[in-house]
């Protein structure tokens, strides 16, 4: 024989009534016993949600090094046709840094954190990001790094025109 626990639960009156009503007094156990094994078979255990997970994020990170390979071999890049940079943009603030490298060709962290009223490892950190993610979709950064003199900057962050339509 199977040992029991006693559970005890809350319920509103008109539930309990209700219960009262249509379930006689010396099954009423049995009737929620067998009401939350009938709610437990339709409910995923959670380890097994878990194992799923796991399984997913394996598969993407198996697609990603496949795509980076390719990426790398310029067999998996962009087809040609013009992205919009906006895109790649998550929030407001992304979207003032492409609309100020559309507008200026190129920027330094430093110009960037003084058109956003913000500390300058903002801007760099959401150039990374916006970099990192049209690189994973495309195959080529839309924005780039470049640590010498281009266009009377230095060190700056430049937007690929060829990739971008404005």
């Amino acid at each position: 024989m199977t040992k029991f626990t006693v559970v005890s639960a809350k319920l509103p009156d008109e539930l309990y009534k209700e219960l009262a009503l249509r379930i006689p007094e010396g099954e009423r156990s049995a009737f929620i016993r067998d009401a939350i094994l009938e709610k437990l078979e339709k409910t995923p255990r959670p380890d097994r949600i878990f194992g799923l997970e796991q399984k997913v994020n394996q598969l993407i990170n198996e697609v990603n090094k496949i795509k980076d390979g390719l990426a790398k071999l310029e067999l998996f890049t962009y087809d040609g046709e013009k992205v919009n940079p906006h895109a790649f943009c998550i929030d407001e603030t992304d979207n003032k840094i492409v609309d100020y490298l559309l507008d200026h060709r190129g920027a330094t962290t430093t110009e960037l954190a003084e058109h956003l009223e913000t500390n300058r490892w903002l801007a760099l950190n959401r150039l990374r990001k916006i970099a990192k993610t049209s690189k994973k979709q495309l195959g080529k950064a839309i924005i780039e790094y470049y640590p010498g003199q281009r266009h009377g900057k230095r060190k700056a962050w430049w937007i690929r025109e060829d990739q971008t339509e404005t």
